[in-house]
């Protein structure tokens, strides 16, 4: 009985007392917002066709459904170009923030509002990654994304050098973010805009607005520490509840595919990858897809495989070996998938989503690779002193301290 209520009480500790998988979750932000960001660049000359007003979708169909299903999405305040160019700009200048990390609060909540925007004003345009990045971008809103691998926490660092010097730090950029978003957010609600959709993610869109203010009114204001502490404990909870659930997500991805292709005839008999690939639509190499529909024995090696490794890899969380090698096999077939069936956004889109079970030691390796890198470039174009290295996360304090824009 002891041992069972020191076990409960030591992950009540733990989920409460610190964010949780801060490496994994820098990389979500960065796989995710790096894919959309690259999806809006690389499609930028087919804006209009795709989400604007030249597109199929037109504007009376967009009104029809989004007053049928309650989606949330800007494009349809104004049919106006210039709103339209305003929008898209914008959602790739929130994705680009959210990729270095910069204000990090602020550019999750921009990232939804731009993804939710575009997506819902055209509901048929995607090709599955789009419905992956629909969700996760909800989900970011709640994480702690920018503990680590981020501007804040470089913001972060210096700030504690400063304050240990005995300098005063000001925080003048976050009070600004804060009341323009604000301001923004009253126009659209007193312009009946905000709630012509489902209530759900205006209350949001409110919500964290009001928690940014708490939140810095107890940093500056409280004199003691214990209103900071419990404002803390909260925003671990829903970090580490968010975190849970895109791993849930992801599971629910791979196993919900995997039992689909089980019921199909032509997964069960290990021709199902041959059809994909003689597809014009799916055929960027045509080349490449004969030379890999030729071999019928190869062909049915992927097709079990594919149908194996999904319907298996939520069974083997448990097991850490054999879930890293299933991670392995996922990410390199959906990297096969990116260059063979053209299909690059929603390859990265996976990857990003698998990227919540790399090891922790992995990521950590990987950045320092990449720190060294950087520091190599930097001394090879005239700076001799390298960036000091990023501390462990656990040393780490609040990435938005103060003002958690």
């Amino acid at each position: 009985m002891n041992r069972v209520a020191l076990a409960v009480s030591g992950g009540i500790a733990r989920v409460t007392e610190s964010a949780l998988g801060p490496y994994q979750t820098a990389v979500i932000r960065i796989g995710f917002a790096a894919t959309w960001l690259l999806f809006l660049l690389c499609e930028y000359p087919h804006r209009h066709e795709l989400y604007g007003p030249d597109g199929p979708w037109g504007w009376d169909l967009g009104q029809q459904l989004t007053g049928l299903n309650g989606s949330f999405t800007v494009l349809m305040w104004s049919d106006a170009r210039l709103w339209f160019e305003t929008g898209y700009a914008l959602a790739a200048l929130s994705s680009l923030s959210l990729l270095l990390g910069w204000r990090t609060r602020t550019a999750s909540v921009l990232f939804m509002v731009g993804v939710l925007s575009l997506q819902n004003r055209s509901v048929f345009m995607g090709d599955g990654g789009d419905n992956v990045v629909h969700l996760m971008s909800i989900y970011l809103v709640f994480t702690r994304c920018g503990r680590v691998w981020s501007l804040d926490a470089r913001r972060e660092r210096l700030g504690r050098a400063a304050r240990a010097r005995g300098e005063r730090v000001v925080d003048r950029t976050g009070p600004v973010l804060w009341g323009v978003s604000g301001l923004a957010l009253a126009v659209a609600t007193g312009s009946g805009r905000m709630f012509d959709s489902d209530g759900l993610i205006p209350a949001l869109l409110w919500g964290v607005w009001a928690a940014q203010a708490l939140w810095w009114a107890v940093a500056r204001r409280a004199r003691t520490a214990e209103p900071r502490i419990a404002l803390d404990v909260l925003a671990n909870v829903l970090h580490n509840a968010a975190l849970l659930v895109i791993m849930a997500e992801a599971c629910l991805i791979y196993a919900t595919a995997g039992w689909y292709k089980i019921q199909g005839s032509r997964w069960q008999d290990g021709t199902a990858v041959h059809y994909p690939l003689h597809l014009d639509y799916f055929s960027p190499w045509p080349a490449l897809a004969d030379l890999l529909s030729s071999n019928g024995t190869m062909v049915m090696l992927v097709t079990y495989g594919t149908v194996i490794v999904q319907v298996a890899f939520p069974f083997t969380l448990l097991h850490r070996r054999a879930k890293n090698v299933l991670l392995a096999f996922m990410i390199l077939e959906h990297s096969v998938i990116a260059v063979v069936l053209g299909l690059p956004f929603f390859s990265l889109a996976m990857i990003a989503a698998d990227a919540v079970f790399l090891p922790t030691s992995f990521l950590r390796r990987v950045g320092g690779l990449a720190a060294r890198a950087r520091e190599g470039l930097l001394s090879r174009g005239g700076r001799d002193t390298p960036a000091p290295a990023p501390p462990a996360p656990e040393d780490t304090e609040r990435s938005h301290v103060g003002f958690p824009a």
